[in-house]
């Protein structure tokens, strides 16, 4: 395992001054090739983060341009979601658990911060295995874990259960909020308002998928490269990119050869698996309903299930954004965080009205963080 000064240089490295003005210098030249202007949509907000951290998009030349996608799970999370959680917390005798920016994201009735300050036991994990110390302490309560992620972060909570399982723990119950990454991709690139011609594909979740997954997106015959997050990491994918658009032979590349495989983890993948299958539908803030692009629990499970738990005071309508908000537009790629009113002035971290903007990966919050100029 590296140490804090070997990972120091070894993320330097992909942060060198000059290797990032040479491969600008060379982006540049052959963007002059390019047959038509890349927009090119890097999908998760780990990239978007790099990309204003690093001020890549304003270094890039003119015909190359980046949208964000929908790979914040956080602010892809719809507000009925977001209130099911609130009002399971409201109930007698419950502790409600989370992960990390959660616990902000507004619904109609309020923040799960909001229910915390009015005596409702919440409570934030570093990690969901933790879940497990809470349950013990508290067999008289019922102890719900919010889950939330896309396959990076489903192995986790499936390693939770089988935990939970093998130590007969009866008072751990999941509401199970994990989705995966293709549906809501091939519903964008459907869509009739799609300017998206290129595909920075999400690296962290592809370390337990593997590759393959990009496979059923090759239709849409426009070049998709798994890339890194360091900006060196994301400038080579943007290379790879161009040649692929120059030479008119757009596929599958994985440029994050240092940690992704075509098969993946597949252990993490056989774990997912036995506790999970795909849901019929499920709601995307900005996207709508889109099939089997989320999990539940597999039926031999359903005592675990808070939904089946709860059901009797969960909401099951769908709850609309504040009028002035426009995550829904810039999630789908078709504005940026320029583009809202409210930015930066009604709408900021510390009075956020949307996902994007609580979120530590949202597209609001990196542009708030780093400036758009």
């Amino acid at each position: 395992m590296c140490n804090k000064e070997e990972n120091m240089l070894l993320t330097h490295s992909f942060r060198d001054e000059d290797k990032i003005l040479g491969i600008i210098k060379y982006i540049h030249k052959e963007s002059k090739k390019l047959p038509y202007k890349l927009n090119i949509m890097e999908v998760c907000g780990g990239h978007t983060h790099s990309i204003m951290k690093y001020a890549l998009n304003k270094l890039l030349p003119n015909n190359i341009n980046f949208i964000h996608g929908p790979g914040c799970p956080v602010c892809v999370m719809p507000k009925n979601r977001i209130e099911q959680a609130y009002d399971i917390a409201l109930q007698k005798d419950v502790i409600l658990l989370t992960l990390g920016d959660m616990i902000r994201i507004p619904s109609s009735k309020g923040s799960l911060q909001n229910a915390r300050s009015e005596g409702c036991d919440v409570r934030f994990l570093y990690s969901p295995l933790d879940a497990l110390k809470i349950a013990k302490e508290n067999r008289d309560k019922k102890v719900v874990f919010f889950a939330i992620g896309f396959e990076t972060t489903t192995p986790m909570t499936a390693a939770l259960l089988d935990k939970a399982l093998k130590e007969n723990i009866t008072n751990l119950f999941f509401h199970i909020n994990h989705i995966v990454v293709i549906p809501p991709l091939e519903s964008i690139l459907d869509s009739r308002d799609c300017k998206i011609n290129a595909l920075i594909a999400p690296s962290h979740v592809s370390v337990i998928t593997g590759s393959k997954i990009y496979t059923s997106l090759l239709k849409y015959k426009i070049p998709i490269v798994v890339g890194g997050f360091e900006p060196l990491d994301i400038l080579d994918s943007v290379l790879k990119i161009i040649n692929q658009v120059n030479s008119n032979s757009p596929t599958l590349e994985v440029q994050y050869k240092r940690a992704i495989s075509k098969d993946g983890n597949l252990k993490a993948q056989k774990l997912i698996n036995k506790y999970f299958i795909l849901r019929d539908s499920f709601e995307w803030r900005g996207l709508g309903e889109i099939p089997h692009s989320a999990l539940r629990l597999r039926d031999e499970f359903v005592r675990f299930d808070a939904e089946r738990e709860f059901d009797k005071i969960l909401t099951k309508n769908k709850i609309y954004d504040n009028k002035l908000c426009i995550c829904g537009s810039i999630l789908r790629g078709t504005a940026k965080p320029n583009d809202c009113k409210v930015f930066r002035k009604v709408c900021t971290p510390q009075n956020p009205l949307g996902s994007c903007m609580v979120s530590s990966e949202g597209a609001c919050a990196a542009y708030y963080k780093y400036g758009s100029n």
